[in-house]
C-alpha cells in the first residue's frame, strides 16, 4: 500500500463512515479495485478497517466535545455523587445511560460473530451490494412511517437498547453503522438530524473498543511501512470525518436521507451487474 493509498483510503473512511452508505462497503470494495485486499489472510484487512476507525474516533471527540464531557460530567455527578435515580437525573447523564445501554447489543453480536467477522466472507461483495441495497429499503421504510418529532432528550432507555439493536446490525458488510442507528432513531419517532446526532454518540464506544484492541492485536504483523499507512490513513479519516458529521447534520435538518437511499440501491445494483457479467464472462 502506498501513502497516496492510504491517503485515499482514510479519505473514503471518515466519509462514508457518518454518511448512511456503509464505509466496510466502500472501502473494501476500493481495496478490492486497488488490490490491497489479502485472500489469504482476510483479518488483516479487517483490522485494517477496524484501526482507521480510530481516525473517525478523533472527529466525533472533536465535533462533540463539549457534548462529550457534559455528558461524562453529569453522568459521574448524578450517578456517584449525587446518587440520583434515573428519572431524576439530568438529561446528559440519562444520555449515559442510553449510550451504555446502546452498546450492549453491538458488543455482544461482535464477540459472539467474532470468527464471521474476521473470515473472508465479510468481505465478500455479493453480500455487500446485497446488504447495501436490503438496509436502503428499510431505512426508506424508516423515512415513511416515521412522525420525526422527537428531539434526543425525549429518547427513552428502552428505546435506547432498541437503537442499539439497530447498531448491531451494523456488523453485516455494506449495512452502515450511521445508516442502520439512524433507521432505528426515525422508527422511534427522532427528528432526522437528532436521530444522526446520537447514532454518531452511540458509535464512540463501539469504535473505541474495536479499534483499540485490533490495534493491539495486530502489532503482530505490523512493519514499519504499514504503521506509517495506518497512522495517514487514520489522519485522513479524522479529517474528513469530521466535515462528514457536520454536512450530514445540517442536511437533515432540511432534507430526508432519500438522496443516500437512492445512491445505496444504485451502487449495490451496479456490483451486483459487474460481478455477475465478470462471472459469465469467467
Amino acid at each position: 500500500m502506498s501513502i497516496i493509498e492510504a491517503v485515499l483510503l482514510g479519505l473514503l473512511q471518515g466519509l462514508s463512515e457518518f454518511l448512511p452508505i456503509s464505509s466496510t462497503a466502500h472501502v473494501t470494495l476500493a481495496g478490492k479495485l486497488l488490490n490491497l485486499v489479502p485472500k489469504d489472510k482476510p483479518e488483516v484487512w479487517t483490522s485494517f478497517l477496524a484501526v482507521i476507525q480510530l481516525g473517525t474516533l478523533i472527529s466525533i471527540l472533536t465535533y462533540f466535545g463539549k457534548d462529550i464531557y457534559h455528558i461524562t460530567h453529569e453522568f459521574f455527578r448524578d450517578n456517584f455523587k449525587l446518587r440520583l435515580r434515573y428519572g431524576e437525573q439530568g438529561i446528559n447523564a440519562r444520555l449515559g445511560w442510553m449510550i451504555i445501554v446502546g452498546t450492549v447489543p453491538i458488543i455482544v453480536a461482535g464477540l459472539m460473530m467474532k470468527e464471521v467477522i474476521e473470515g473472508s466472507i465479510t468481505k465478500n461483495l455479493y453480500l455487500i451490494a446485497g446488504s447495501l441495497i436490503f438496509f436502503a429499503i428499510f431505512l426508506a421504510v424508516a423515512e415513511k412511517v416515521a412522525e420525526h418529532k422527537r428531539d434526543m432528550k425525549d429518547l427513552r432507555l428502552a428505546e435506547s437498547l432498541l437503537i442499539g439493536i439497530a447498531q448491531a446490525f451494523a456488523l453485516i458488510p455494506g449495512a452502515s453503522r450511521s445508516g442502520t442507528t439512524i433507521t432505528g432513531g426515525l422508527f422511534v419517532g427522532l427528528k432526522r438530524s437528532d436521530a444522526a446526532r446520537y447514532s454518531f454518540l452511540l458509535s464512540i464506544p463501539a469504535v473505541f473498543t474495536s479499534g483499540f484492541f485490533e490495534l493491539y492485536r495486530g502489532f503482530s504483523y505490523l512493519h514499519a511501512a504499514a504503521v506509517i499507512n495506518l497512522i495517514v490513513a487514520t489522519l485522513a479519516a479524522a479529517v474528513s470525518g469530521y466535515f462528514a458529521i457536520d454536512f450530514l447534520i445540517k442536511f437533515l435538518r432540511k432534507h430526508s436521507t432519500f438522496v443516500f437511499i437512492y445512491y445505496r440501491i444504485v451502487l449495490g445494483l451496479i456490483i451486483l451487474v459487474l460481478l455477475i457479467t465478470n462471472s459469465i464472462n469467467n
